[in-house]
């Protein structure tokens, strides 16, 4: 049986702004719980959550991390997040595996980049939300301020539940604006009137308690308990709580307030998919079918996979063959461990509501599913920002190659890629800072000293008219001799294009089943009449297509968006080969796209900055200034504004720096790939120039 009953367990992750003292806050649960029995301190590199060394370094969370304690009856699972937006990944999957989220405000600073993001997350994931305002010993509060800042922001249903007695270094306590306390001198604000508001956002959820209320019946406390956990989880009622991390002042009442407020498992919605594919919910069952997801992957110091799981129905237990979403044949689980920051113990069997890890399965990655239903992807924020990567010592390829690839299977956030034409490594992050700390943890842990060159954008190229043209390779040489001979028309083909539409109105003179490579939107057309190129040659002729569409033609990217249709050619039975055709299909595309007035494409991306309204104006001007194109502009609540645009990548690789400038560290902005688009004639020049002075050099 499992340890815990379900209705006992609470899994929240502990999310803000950096510098809102979210480590620090779980450092102080977990000594005044007496689950830690030495200090930790973010400050001194002795911080539980804390452990890596890059973390220690630059004194801020870049890895959620998981802590459990027990307090009041019940059993805490705590995920600590990043608080930078660079490390938002960790934040979305750490969501994953709670049923509440603890939104932690720094009372000095107030709403900042992240905690808007985060709540909006925690909203569109369905999770129970809490705030928490913390750091309430710091100096120059405006608490009602910020009280009503939280308000407009986040909208009426954020409640205090209690209120502090004094501020800065006058901060003594809290006190309960459920059960009002005699003793509140020094409260910021008068709990009483609180008091009946909180009560009235906690009863609406029940009719019968809140009817017998009017007519003067007062609620009893095991119907203000069940009714609160109610009302947090249909979002009526976001409780705000204030303490000090540092000081510990107002933390046991943050931990009751976490037991009191905090959704069991078996509050949150959650469904999942069936073999059919039909919808189904998810209960929070032991005896019900096995649902688990991986949540989070790390690879420890001892290149130990651990992949973290969260369980939201049926059991797990140990040496138990279980069936993975993807995978043909079921797989045995390994030792489950419960984990403790950087530390782990094994645990037998598992129900609902656990987070546990499970070390060594290679079949499992961030997002899989195990059990018979399948669970909603983990929608994970596009990298945008790359960098060309190599490593310093020759010979280091293959080890750079495998750090980087348990950093991906770590950060979905994170991507490699090879460029066919440089033979470059390519890493793609969420920022500068996000590529800065991967590569430091490359030297730490892995040994590999890298160098980087400038960002990666991933133009592509294309055509914008139809053209034709043929060429004929042949090569003597003595003996055999090498022959291929390839016409084609060349087309411009728009995405979402019906292929067999587009193949019957271009009457092409021949209707065999088209050729579709999907990725690049790239259709080629079969029409050889008379066997003028024998079939058994036609893979090459595609081969060659291919090749040529991954080296680039004008400047070396990627080609999409076109349609060749091969109409003609001519064989010699003794010197034609495959590799003739294929080098002459190479050839005559290369040809025939530069007479086919070829462009490049780039990636326009959506953009959405946030940023005080007196900016507004400012990041409009800016906006122009980089090519981009506002699109419209909406309140973010607090004073604040998010201006909505469509910009090139290239113009926002740095986009971190400037906003700071212009904000003076108060704004933030989110991108997402929107489309790709003609590079303006001036631009291109630009490009093709580099690209061929980069040949130049590298022959």
């Amino acid at each position: 049986m499992a340890k815990h009953k379900i209705d006992d367990i609470r899994n929240i992750a502990f999310c803000g702004h950096g510098s809102a003292g979210k480590t620090t806050l779980v450092d102080k649960i977990l000594t005044s719980t007496g689950t830690l029995n030495r200090q930790a301190s973010v400050d001194d590199g002795t911080s539980i959550c804390d452990f890596d060394d890059e973390e220690k370094q630059h004194k801020y969370t870049i890895e959620a991390s998981v802590v459990h304690f027990d307090h009041a009856g019940k059993h805490f699972h705590v995920i600590d997040t990043p608080g930078y937006p660079d490390f938002i990944g960790q934040t979305i999957g750490a969501m994953r595996g709670v049923d509440t989220v603890a939104v932690v405000i720094n009372a000095q600073s107030g709403i900042e980049v992240n905690t808007r993001r985060v709540f909006a997350e925690a909203k569109k994931a369905g999770l129970g939300r809490m705030i928490i305002i913390n750091k309430m010993d710091s100096d120059n509060i405006d608490f009602r301020a910020l009280v009503e800042q939280i308000k407009e922001t986040f909208g009426n249903a954020c409640v205090l539940l209690n209120v502090p007695l004094g501020q800065g270094a006058d901060f003594r306590g809290v006190a309960s604006t459920l059960k009002v306390p005699e003793d509140t001198g020094g409260a910021l604000i008068d709990p009483a009137e609180i008091s009946e508001p909180l009560l009235e956002s906690i009863i609406e959820v029940d009719e019968q308690v809140m009817e017998r209320y009017f007519e003067g019946t007062q609620p009893s406390e095991e119907e203000l308990s069940r009714l609160i956990v109610q009302a947090v989880a249909e979002g009526s009622l976001i409780p705000v709580v204030c303490t000090s991390g540092k000081t510990g002042v107002g933390v046991g009442e943050l931990l009751d307030a976490l037991a009191l407020c905090a959704l069991p498992p078996g509050q949150v919605k959650r469904t999942a998919a069936n073999a059919e594919g039909e919808e189904v919910e998810v209960k929070a069952d032991p005896a019900g079918p096995l649902v688990a997801q991986v949540f989070k992957t790390r690879i420890d110091p001892f290149v130990q996979k651990l992949s973290f799981i969260r369980v939201y129905s049926g059991t797990l237990k140990k040496d138990n063959t279980v069936p993975v979403v993807g995978l043909r044949k079921a797989v045995r689980f390994g030792q489950p461990l419960k984990v403790q920051a950087d530390e782990t113990e094994p645990v037998d069997q598992l129900g609902p509501g656990a987070i546990v890890a499970v070390a060594k399965m290679e079949e499992l990655a961030t997002g899989t599913t195990l059990g018979e239903l399948t669970m909603p992807a983990i929608s994970f924020p596009t990298p945008m920002v790359g960098l060309a990567i190599s490593p310093k010592r020759r010979g280091d390829e293959t080890k750079l190659s495998g750090a980087l690839g348990k950093i991906a299977q770590e950060d979905p956030t994170f991507r490699i890629d090879r460029d066919p034409q440089t033979k470059e490594m390519v890493v793609t992050g969420m920022s500068e800072l996000h590529l800065q700390i991967i590569q430091e943890r490359l030297r730490r842990r892995d040994k590999v000293e890298v160098t980087t060159k400038e960002p990666k954008i991933p133009y592509r190229e294309t055509i914008q008219a139809n053209a034709q043209g043929s060429y004929r390779h042949k090569k003597q040489t003595g003996g055999r001799g090498q022959f291929g001979e390839v016409h084609i028309r060349m087309f411009p083909l728009l995405e979402g294009t019906d292929i067999e539409q587009y193949a019957t109105k271009q009457r092409f003179a021949s209707m065999k089943q088209p050729h579709y490579d999907p990725e690049n939107n790239f259709l080629w057309i079969d029409s050889i009449v008379s066997a003028t190129i024998p079939g058994n040659f036609m893979p090459a002729v595609e081969k060659g297509f291919k090749d040529r569409i991954s080296r680039g033609v004008i400047a070396g990217y990627q080609v999409q968006n076109v349609c060749v249709e091969v109409h003609f050619g001519k064989h010699h039975p003794v010197d034609s080969s495959e590799q003739a055709f294929k080098t002459a299909a190479s050839m005559v595309f290369r040809n025939v796209f530069q007479q086919a007035k070829p462009a490049l494409l780039e990636p326009i991306v959506k953009i959405e900055v946030t940023v005080p309204g007196q900016n507004v104006g400012d990041i409009s001007s800016d906006m122009s200034g980089r090519r981009g194109r506002v699109l419209g502009m909406d309140s973010a609540g607090g004073g604040m504004q998010t201006v909505t645009a469509e910009v090139p990548l290239a113009e926002v690789t740095t986009y971190a720096r400037s906003l700071s400038s212009i904000t003076g560290g108060q704004g933030s902005y989110t991108i997402e790939l929107s489309h790709y688009d003609i590079v303006p004639g001036n631009v291109q020049q630009e490009i093709i120039a580099k690209a061929a002075l980069k040949e130049e050099e590298e022959d």
